[in-house]
Order: structure tokens, then C-alpha cells, then sequence
């Protein structure tokens, strides 16, 4: 029965990898367009800012519903239900650009956008405390970093790849005066893609979770204790952080393509190519979080966050944009959303995931949503005669963030037993050592996908 429990585990670790290939693929076509999308159909910039602080609403939310679910329901059936009418919301995005092309209530087509996005966002998020809870029990706690890793450089790769090849597409569209009809593509792309990540799960094993009856903890018992222990230290760290980023970084899209004037393709390759980099990063901090804990992880992404957004305003040029802000930014971020994930692990019991995931991302919700929220009032009412508004806002953004770091970290913890961490021997063990052993995983995984795609 354990032999048999292994093996279903590690086919479900294998089919959740090629899960996350069509998932991705929908991300590519869909979800990196969104901003794009809105700024085509003449959004203004607050608008623009606001499509992030509905994520961090909205889609906490809909985690907080799908943790209730999973006390009467299977999380495989959660997340088939939830995935299909996700899938079902591209059509929404659709209908909206064929209203634009035939110039039927344009006036109002921004705020359609919003509300087509929002409603996306909550079937996204119902299904994610399932997916969580369950993932893992697939995945054994002394390799969780490094399979995490594995599979964020796989399905991250592809996505690159795919997101590139769609921005040349669209470039192509504009240039032909096509532009909807582009959008209208990807985004029907994007709905298929959903479809078949919704397929696979059918065939993935689910170990039987039994939940005990405890006494219900609420979110605001969970608000109020959240700075007595580390998890909700934490919790709250992560919130400002996510806070302090979305003042700006929802305009990134806006300084990029309305402000400095680059092309769709100039525009998604700056983007990825973070996104890139931080693929050869999640190995590295794969390593480092499972031998010398995920504060350490935290702790040294935590240092590059901060100067962020100072980088992107120093230069226009596009090289310099791909090589510096992009760049640092992917490795940054790559490092902390990794350990986010395994700190929740690390100091919660399997009982209280799905739960305790759903607060967790509803604090750092609250925070995104009010930060995007202020940073599009700032886009809006702004007026300097020395800066310009966007840069003024870039600015902003790196101070809270510099605070935050320097007054919080400082009080979250490791509870996991781990190695004395030093940078010489780390990056000797990790980068010369291991390098031959990661470079034949990797080709191993992919000869297993490539055959996957074959029989298909």
C-alpha cells in the first residue's frame, strides 16, 4: 500500500509538471496581455494601476471561498470546477474586444475590462488553497525546494518562449491594423490552453486528506494575533513588501509602452527577461532554502527588492532595462515568492493549509490592493514641475519598500534545523557541485514531457 502511495505520489508530481506547461501557456497568451489590452482599448493609467489592486482584492477573496470548500469536497473536484469556468472568462475578454473593434459603448469599455478581470481573478484564486493543500501531500518536505524549482524552471521556460512568440504576433497585428483581432487570438489561445490544463487534472492522484474538527480560527482572530508569532510576522512582512511594490510596479506596463514608446515585442522581452534569469535563480534558491532555510532565502532576496525601482528610471535604453531592472527584479522576487511558499509549509500543519494559505494571501491582497490603489490616485493627481509623476511614484515606491525590510525582517525567524550559512561555501557547493547533477535532472524531465506531447 506504501509502495503504491509512492508511486501514485511521484506520477501526480510528474503530471503536475505538465499541468503547470498549459497553465503557463494560458499565462503567456492571456494573462501578460491583460495590461496591454486595456491600454489598447484606451484605459487611462489609473485604470491600468487598478487591474493589480483587483488581484490583490479580489483574488484573496476567492481563496478565502475555496478554503471553505475543501471541508465538504474533494480538492480534485475544486479545482476541475473552478478551472473550467476560469477557462470560460477568456470569452468574456473576447466579446469585449469585438465591442471595441465595432466602436459599441467604447466609452465604457475600460471598466468592462475590469469587471471581465475581476471575475477571472476570483475563478483563478477559488481553486488555489485546493491545489495548494494538495501539492502538498505530493511533495515530501526534504526535496520541497528543489522540486518547486525544478518545476517553476520548466513551466517558466516554456512560458517565455511562448509569451515572446505572442508579442511578435501582436506586433504584427498592430502593424496591420489588426490590433483586436490580435487580442481576440491570444486570448482564444488562452482559453484552450486553460481547457487542456483542466484535462490533465483529471488524471492526477489525490492522497485522501482527513480533517479534523477544530474550533473555526477566523481572519480577524487572525489579523489580531498575526504579530505574536512568525507566521504572522510573516504574514505581515510580505503584505507591506506587496504593498510598497504595487504603488509602482503596476505601472511598469504604462512607463514602458506609453512613456518611453516601446513595442509590444520591446515590451514583453523586458518583462521576461526577468522572468528568464530568475528560472536559473529558483534552482539556486531551491538549494539554499532547503540546506539553510527559507529566511535566508528571504533575507537575501529581501536586499535587491528595495532598488528596484530606482533602476528603472535611470535609463530609458532598452538593453540596460533588460540587463539591470529586469534582471535583479526576476532574481529578486524569484527567491522570495519561492520561500513564501515553503515558509507556509514550514510553520503550519496540513490540517490548517488551505486555510491558513487563504489569510495568508488575503493580508498580502489587502496590501497590493491598497498600494495599487494609491499608486493610481498618485498617476491621477500628481502634478510636479520638477519630476515627472511616474518617476516621482518609482521613487516612492523604493522607500516603503526600504523600510519595510529594515523594520521587519529583523523579526521573523527560521524553525526549521538547518546548516551555518556561509556565502563562499554555499556558492561553491551549490553552483560547481551541483551543477552536472542539475543539468541531468533537467534534461531527464524534459525527455519526459517531449514524450508526454508525442503520445498525445
Amino acid at each position: 500500500m506504501v509502495k503504491n502511495s509512492i508511486k501514485l505520489k511521484k506520477e501526480s508530481r510528474k503530471l503536475s509538471i505538465k499541468e503547470g506547461i498549459f497553465s503557463s501557456i494560458k499565462g503567456s497568451f492571456g494573462d501578460y496581455y491583460i495590461s496591454p489590452f486595456a491600454i489598447a482599448v484606451n484605459a487611462s493609467n489609473s485604470i491600468v494601476s487598478l487591474l493589480t489592486s483587483i488581484i490583490g482584492l479580489l483574488g484573496p477573496l476567492g481563496q478565502m471561498a475555496g478554503s471553505r470548500l475543501i471541508e465538504k469536497n474533494s480538492r480534485k473536484k475544486i479545482l476541475r470546477k473552478s478551472i473550467f469556468l476560469e477557462s470560460l472568462s477568456w470569452l468574456l475578454l473576447i466579446g469585449i474586444a469585438i465591442l471595441f473593434y465595432n466602436g459599441i459603448i467604447k466609452e465604457v469599455i475600460p471598466i468592462l475590462v475590469l469587471v471581465a478581470f475581476g471575475i477571472y481573478t476570483i475563478l483563478l484564486n477559488i481553486g488555489h488553497p485546493a491545489w495548494f493543500s494538495w501539492i502538498g501531500d505530493i511533495v515530501d518536505e526534504e526535496y520541497r525546494g528543489r522540486w518547486f524549482s525544478k518545476r517553476n524552471f520548466i513551466v517558466g521556460f516554456i512560458s517565455i518562449v511562448i509569451a515572446i512568440i505572442a508579442s511578435i504576433f501582436l506586433d504584427f497585428a498592430k502593424k496591420n491594423e489588426y490590433t483586436m483581432f490580435g487580442f481576440m487570438i491570444l486570448f482564444l489561445l488562452a482559453f484552450i490552453s486553460r481547457l487542456m490544463s483542466w484535462k490533465v487534472f483529471k488524471k492526477q492522484y489525490e492522497p485522501k486528506l482527513i480533517l479534523k474538527k477544530t474550533k473555526h480560527f477566523s481572519f480577524w482572530k487572525f489579523l489580531i494575533n498575526a504579530s505574536k508569532d512568525n507566521f504572522g510576522k510573516f504574514t505581515i512582512f510580505r503584505a507591506l513588501i506587496g504593498f510598497s511594490a504595487a504603488i509602482a510596479s503596476p505601472l511598469i506596463a504604462v512607463y514602458l509602452l506609453r512613456y518611453i514608446g516601446f513595442s509590444y515585442t520591446k515590451y514583453i522581452i523586458i518583462i521576461l527577461g526577468g522572468i528568464f534569469v530568475s528560472l536559473f535563480a529558483l534552482e539556486f534558491w531551491g538549494k539554499i532554502a532547503d540546506r539553510y532555510g527559507n529566511y535566508r532565502v528571504i533575507s537575501l532576496s529581501s536586499i535587491i527588492i528595495p532598488i528596484v525601482p530606482i533602476l528603472w528610471i535611470l535609463s530609458p535604453k532598452m538593453i540596460y532595462l533588460l540587463l539591470v531592472p529586469s534582471l535583479l527584479s526576476g532574481v529578486a522576487w524569484a527567491g522570495l515568492h519561492l520561500a513564501a511558499g515553503n515558509f507556509i509549509y514550514d510553520n503550519v500543519s496540513q490540517q490548517k493549509r488551505g486555510l491558513m494559505v487563504s489569510y495568508f494571501n488575503m493580508v498580502w491582497g489587502i496590501g497590493i490592493a491598497i498600494g495599487a490603489g494609491i499608486g493610481a490616485f498618485l498617476i491621477y493627481a500628481l502634478k510636479t514641475s520638477f519630476i515627472e509623476p511616474i518617476i516621482a511614484i518609482f521613487i516612492i515606491s523604493a522607500l516603503c519598500r526600504a523600510i519595510t525590510v529594515v523594520w521587519w525582517l529583523p523579526k521573523i525567524k527560521e524553525v526549521r534545523e538547518t546548516k551555518k550559512f556561509s556565502i563562499h561555501k554555499t556558492f561553491k557547493q551549490i553552483i560547481f557541485k551541483g551543477a552536472k547533477a542539475t543539468l541531468m535532472e533537467e534534461a531527464h524531465e524534459i525527455v519526459s514531457i517531449k514524450r508526454y506531447f508525442e503520445e498525445k
